[in-house]
């Protein structure tokens, strides 16, 4: 192993320890090649519809989507994979904003760690609207409806669906492989589901 590996196997350890510590009930490193990418994904957003379309700078239409997303795959050094366990109840009731403003959070920490530690083109995206989440008490994105600031750039990132990414799939090659760890949450399912992250430290 050169030192310069070694070096970068010493920094992705100590990203992990960060969101572990930050709340992360699991976080896994993934080989960029693993993130199963698929345009359909994106599309989804779209049709058959979600309410959260064309609501925030980081969903579609205005993110860049599946091909850009496949661009900065091909620059990435690694992947982190980061998924908070809850009951499955939780995500169907009021608790569910604040589980997904976490996962937004630790994945934007990590980012912040891995430019710090000189990866500077790194980038997180989570599960979940930003809109929803973070200015579901806002009528408008305020960068959409007035082309000013975000309200909360420290915490947002963008949706991993609105770049095609499927989730369930990459999961699986995460080696996340129980079903509890790889199904999205159902509706009156009580056993543990989850919600996940990425980061491509570039």
């Amino acid at each position: 192993m050169s030192p310069e590996l070694s070096k970068f196997d010493q920094d992705i350890d100590l990203l992990i320890n960060e969101a572990s510590l930050a709340g992360a009930t699991e976080v896994r490193r993934l080989a960029p090649g693993d993130i199963v990418v698929e345009k359909q994904m994106a599309a989804y957003c779209r049709e058959p519809g979600c309410p959260n379309y064309g609501q925030s700078l980081s969903c579609p239409p205005h993110v860049a989507g599946p091909a850009a997303f496949a661009a900065l795959q091909a620059r990435s050094r690694a992947a982190l994979v980061v998924r908070i366990e809850v009951p499955s109840a939780v995500l169907f009731s009021e608790e569910r904003r604040e589980v997904m403003r976490l996962l937004h959070e630790i994945v934007a920490g990590i980012e912040r760690s891995a430019i710090a530690r000189g990866y500077t083109g790194s980038r997180a995206f989570a599960g979940g609207s930003c809109k929803d989440l973070f200015c579901f008490d806002h009528p408008e994105c305020q960068v959409l409806s007035q082309n000013g600031p975000c309200r909360n750039p420290e915490a947002a990132r963008p949706s991993m669906s609105g770049f095609g990414v499927n989730v369930a799939r990459t999961l699986e090659n995460a080696g996340f492989t129980e079903p509890d760890k790889t199904r999205p949450a159902v509706q009156g399912h009580e056993a543990a589901s989850w919600v996940a992250g990425m980061v491509l430290i570039i």
